[in-house]
């Protein structure tokens, strides 16, 4: 098991230098000036732009631009956004909003997966189990940001359960109706996983072993259906994170939500390169780590899996 541990670990020494590298060069070979577009339609003193170009060495080639950027995160400093914010304080005010938001979508979309999907399993081909797929697949069909409008109207104008958006308010009470919209969109494949995989489970010899040595029907579903249907629904759910983790960009946008999406979306088209790399970079280590703690958890829900 430790073996295994630090193998994976070791893993995301590659995929570090790999993601900040690959990712710098996209943000290097954007066209234009960012540093003029920070001045929008005025005229600024070509001394100030040489300064500033100087200043966030944008006047260096793209290698050296990559050195001194990983330079400065082997010190520990992320480096600073054009307005001279320093990108680690910016990560620290917008990582919490959306890791709160990430976390409460994910629950919801588990717990919508794992109820739905194990009913309709248990009523394969009746009432229940039609209607849950016809639901299903129209929630993987409307686009996310319909799905967001929708509810905005409905559930925050029109009756006023919710808050239209979030702005500041950013709290757990002040994210759940993104936090719904986010889950409702991410539940039909995870509650179409958890079908599948309890149909499946049903099939296997030892439920019929323990249906044949007399235990009841609520002893056998969760003790040995449950337990070994959540794999794939585990999977979907970890990778679904990672990619909350990186920024419901339109959601974000649509709730106005201060959070990891909008901060990296304006960040793109101020083409700040240590902004966008330090996030993407401090993400891709989270999903590797959330996705060895995912395959970790394998070993305590099927006892099958060996690590070594």
């Amino acid at each position: 098991m430790l073996g295994y541990i630090l193998r994976r670990l070791l893993q995301v020494i590659p995929v570090f230098f790999g993601a900040t590298l690959l990712i710098y060069f996209l943000v290097f070979a954007m066209p234009g000036d960012p540093i003029l577009a920070l001045f929008g339609d005025k005229t600024p003193n070509p001394a100030v732009l040489e300064q500033l170009r100087e200043q966030y060495h944008l006047n260096d080639p793209f290698i050296v631009q990559y050195g001194y950027y990983i330079a400065g995160v082997f010190q520990g400093d992320l480096g600073d956004t054009f307005s001279g914010r320093p990108v680690s304080a910016v990560l620290a005010a917008t990582l919490p909003v959306t890791g709160r938001l990430a976390v409460m979508a994910i629950g919801i979309e588990f717990v919508l997966a794992i109820i739905i999907g194990t009913v309709s399993a248990l009523r394969k081909g009746k009432l229940f189990d039609n209607v849950s797929l016809v639901v299903a697949l129209v929630a993987i069909a409307i686009p996310i940001f319909v799905v967001a409008f929708l509810a905005q109207y409905f559930l925050a104008i029109q009756l006023g359960w919710f808050k239209p958006t979030v702005g500041a308010d950013n709290d757990w009470g002040g994210l759940w109706l993104p936090a719904i919209v986010l889950g409702f969109s991410l539940y039909a494949v995870s509650m179409r996983l958890m079908r599948s995989s309890v149909i499946d489970t049903m099939n296997q010899d030892w439920v019929r072993t323990a249906y044949s040595k007399g235990l009841p029907r609520h002893r056998v579903i969760p003790v040995h259906v449950l337990r070994n249907s959540l794999i794939p629904v585990i999977t979907n759910s970890a990778t679904n994170f990672g990619v909350l983790l990186v920024g419901a960009t339109v959601t974000e946008g649509i709730f106005n939500v201060p959070g990891v999406g909008n901060t990296l979306f304006q960040a793109i088209q101020r083409g700040e390169g240590p902004t966008v790399v330090s996030f993407v970079t401090v993400f891709v280590i989270l999903y590797v780590l959330v996705n060895l703690l995912i395959d970790l958890l394998y070993g305590l829900l099927d006892p099958r899996i060996r690590y070594v």
